[in-house]
C-alpha cells in the first residue's frame, strides 16, 4: 500500500472518529490516538528520516498537511462540543425571570398573637410612664401567697388550684407561681431596700408605677382555661394615690389597645385577699354578632379585677400604709388577645399548629406602636 492509500485511510477514520465524539472527553482521546508520541499520523511523520531525500520532499507536506487537517477538525469539533455543553447546562440551570420572586423568610414566618399582644400592651404602658418588671416563674409559698395576705387555708393554696414543688433543702414551699403579684411583692421589698442590700443597690423609694407580665400556671384545662397562661398585673404606690386613679389607667389602656374612640367601665365589688376594697371591672361591649365588639352596644363583659392594694401586703413588705397607698390590677393576656382578635378556644395557641399561626399570627415587623397603630 502506498504513502497516499495510507493517508488517505487515516483521514478517513480520523475524521470519522472525530465526527463520531459525544463529548470533549472522547475527542480527546482521538487527538491522542492521532497526534500523540505513538499517535498514528505521528508514526507516519516519523517514516519520514528513513526515506530518500526525493521522497521526503513530496511525503512531508501530504502528512503534514493531513496532521494539519486533522488537527484543524478536532479543533472544530471540539468548539463544537464546547457549545453544546453549554447550552445543555443553560437549559438545565435556566431561571424564568417573569416568575414571582420568593418570599423571603422574614415574611413568612409569624408572631405568635400572644407575643404580639405582649408587646402591645408594654407600648402602652410604657407610654403612661410604667417600668416593665420580672420574676421567677417558680416561686416560694411566701411571695405567692402569704406576703399577698392569703391566709393558712385559703382555697387557692389547695393541690386543685397549684402546682406544689419538692421543698428546698431548707424546707422552703415552692410553688410555680399562680399569678405575676409575687413580682409586686418583690418590686416593693426593692423600693424599700437600702442600697447596702446587695443586689437591690440603687433602688429608690416609692412612687412605684410597674406593670408585670408573665407566664402564670394553674390546675385547669377547658376552652378558656389552660395549666400555662400569661397574665399582666400592674401596680401604682404613692402617698396620693386614688381609685379615680386606677379608673383613668384602666379607661385609657383600654381605649389604647382596643382601637376605639371609648370604653364605658362598671366596677362591681368583689374580694381579692391582696387589695382593700376589691372590684371586677366590666366593659360595655356589643355581643350581637359573630365578634365581641368593645366601646359599643348594651351587654358588659368582665375584662379584669383590680382594688387598693390591702394595708397588710403594704406591711409584709415593709411599706407604712399610713405614709403609702396604692391600686393594682390583673388581666388574663391571652382572653384579651381572643376578644382582640377573635379567637375563640385558648388551647389553639398551644397546639403549634403553623396553618393556625399563618393565620393568626403577625409579620415579623409588625412592631407595635402607639404612633404607628397597635395591629396595623
Amino acid at each position: 500500500m502506498s504513502l497516499q492509500d495510507d493517508i488517505a485511510r487515516l483521514r478517513t477514520e480520523l475524521t470519522g472518529a472525530i465526527a463520531a465524539a459525544t463529548d470533549e472527553a472522547g475527542l480527546d482521546a482521538v487527538r491522542v490516538a492521532a497526534l500523540g508520541k505513538k499517535g498514528s499520523v505521528s508514526a507516519l511523520l516519523a517514516t519520514l528520516g528513513s526515506m530518500a531525500p526525493e521522497d521526503r520532499k513530496t511525503a512531508g507536506p501530504a502528512i503534514n498537511g493531513l496532521k494539519n487537517e486533522i488537527s484543524a477538525a478536532i479543533d472544530a469539533r471540539g468548539a463544537d462540543l464546547r457549545g453544546a455543553a453549554l447550552d445543555a447546562r443553560l437549559a438545565a440551570e435556566r431561571l424564568d425571570v417573569t416568575l414571582p420572586v420568593k418570599a423571603a423568610p422574614t415574611t413568612e414566618g409569624r408572631i405568635h398573637p400572644i407575643s404580639q399582644v405582649w408587646d402591645e400592651i408594654t407600648a402602652i404602658f410604657s407610654d403612661m410612664g410604667f417600668k416593665i418588671a420580672e420574676g421567677p416563674d417558680i416561686e416560694t409559698d411566701w411571695y405567692n401567697f402569704t406576703a399577698l395576705n392569703f391566709p393558712e387555708g385559703h382555697p387557692a393554696r389547695e393541690m386543685h388550684d397549684t402546682f406544689f414543688l419538692q421543698p428546698g433543702p431548707d424546707g422552703t414551699k415552692k410553688v410555680l407561681r399562680t399569678h405575676t403579684s409575687p413580682v409586686q411583692i418583690r418590686s416593693m421589698l426593692r423600693a424599700n431596700e437600702k442600697p447596702a442590700a446587695g443586689y437591690l443597690t440603687g433602688a429608690v423609694e416609692p412612687p412605684i408605677r410597674i406593670i408585670a407580665p408573665g407566664r402564670t400556671y394553674r390546675h385547669d384545662s377547658d376552652q378558656t382555661h389552660t395549666p400555662m397562661f400569661h397574665q399582666v398585673e400592674g401596680l401604682v404606690i404613692d402617698k396620693e394615690s386614688h381609685i379615680g386613679q386606677l379608673r383613668w389607667v384602666l379607661e385609657e389602656f383600654l381605649k389604647a389597645f382596643f382601637e376605639v374612640p371609648g370604653v364605658t367601665l362598671r366596677f362591681r365589688p368583689s374580694f381579692f385577699p391582696f387589695t382593700e376594697p376589691s372590684m371586677e371591672v366590666d366593659v360595655q361591649c356589643d355581643r350581637s354578632g359573630a365578634e365581641v365588639k368593645i366601646g359599643e352596644g348594651s351587654d358588659w363583659l368582665e375584662i379584669l379585677g383590680c382594688g387598693m392594694v390591702h394595708p397588710n401586703v403594704l406591711r409584709n413588705c415593709g411599706l407604712d400604709p399610713d405614709v403609702y397607698q396604692g391600686f393594682a390590677w390583673g388581666m388574663g393576656i391571652d382572653r384579651l388577645a381572643m376578644l382582640k382578635y377573635g379567637m375563640n378556644d385558648l388551647r389553639a395557641f398551644f397546639d403549634a399548629d403553623k396553618r393556625w399561626l399563618d393565620h393568626y399570627g403577625f409579620k415579623a415587623f409588625d412592631m407595635p406602636t402607639l404612633f404607628g397603630g397597635l395591629s396595623s
